[in-house]
C-alpha cells in the first residue's frame, strides 16, 4: 500500500504540538510515510531475515533470498527449497528453520493472520510470538508494517533507541525511566513517531 496511512497527518499534528524535539524532526522530513504491505507471509519472512542484523547486511541477504525464491515468497516455495540452498543465501541455520517453520504454518493453516484483526495490540504480540522464531520486536514489526496499527513502540529496535539517543541528547542506550517518558509523551501515535526518529538516522524507507 503506497497511500498515506489514515491517523498519519492528525497524529503529525498531536505530535507536534507534544513534542519540540519530534516537531523539529517532522518539519526536517517533509516527505514519506509508513507504507504497509498486503502480503503477511512476505512481512514475516522479511522482519525473520532482519533480525539483529544491521539494515544493509538485511538487505543483502534478502536479495539473495528473494532470487533463491524467483522472487515469489510463498510457502510453497519456500518449503521447496533445501535447507542448504537457503544458507547459501547468508541465512544462518537457525534462520532458515525459523523460514521453514513459518511457511509450515501458513501452509497449513495453524497460524491464522485474520484472526489479528479483532485483537488488540497485545493479544496480537502474544498470537505472532507463539510462531517459533518470532519475538516480540519482530511481532511489533508486523503489526507497523502489515497490519499498520498507530500505537506500536519496539523498545528493543536498536534503530529506534539510537535515534532517541541523539536527537534527545540522553545515554545509549536509554534508561527505561526515560523510555516510559516519551511512551507516554507520543502515547496514541508511537508507529508515528517511531517512522520518524527511524527516518532521521537513515534516509533509506525502513519496510517489513
Amino acid at each position: 500500500m503506497k497511500r498515506v496511512p489514515v491517523y498519519w497527518e492528525k497524529a503529525k499534528r498531536i505530535l507536534s504540538k507534544r513534542d519540540p524535539v519530534l516537531r523539529k524532526i517532522i518539519k526536517k522530513h517533509k516527505r514519506g510515510f509508513l507504507t504497509t504491505k498486503n502480503d503477511p507471509f512476505f512481512s514475516l519472512c522479511r522482519t525473520i531475515v532482519g533480525q539483529q542484523i544491521s539494515t544493509k547486511a538485511a538487505d543483502s541477504i534478502w536479495s539473495k533470498f528473494e532470487k533463491k525464491c524467483k522472487k515469489r515468497i510463498v510457502p510453497k516455495i519456500v518449503l521447496k527449497l533445501s535447507s542448504q540452498n537457503l544458507k547459501s543465501a547468508g541465512l544462518s541455520r537457525q534462520k532458515v528453520s525459523y523460514l521453514k517453520n513459518i511457511a509450515k504454518a501458513f501452509k497449513t493453516r495453524s497460524f491464522n493472520v485474520k484472526k489479528l484483526k479483532k485483537m488488540n495490540d497485545l493479544e496480537a504480540i502474544s498470537y505472532i510470538t507463539k510462531l517459533k522464531g518470532l519475538g516480540v520486536w519482530s511481532a511489533e514489526m508486523f503489526l507497523m508494517f502489515n497490519l499498520n496499527r498507530p500505537d506500536i513502540f519496539p523498545i528493543k529496535d536498536i534503530g529506534l533507541l539510537r535515534s532517541l539517543s541523539k536527537n534527545y541528547k540522553t545515554f545509549y542506550p536509554p534508561s527505561k525511566k526515560f523510555l516510559n517518558k516519551i511512551s507516554n509523551l507520543h502515547s496514541g501515535y508511537r508507529t508515528v513517531s517511531t517512522w520518524y526518529l527511524w527516518r532521521d538516522i537513515d534516509s533509506e524507507d525502513v519496510e517489513y
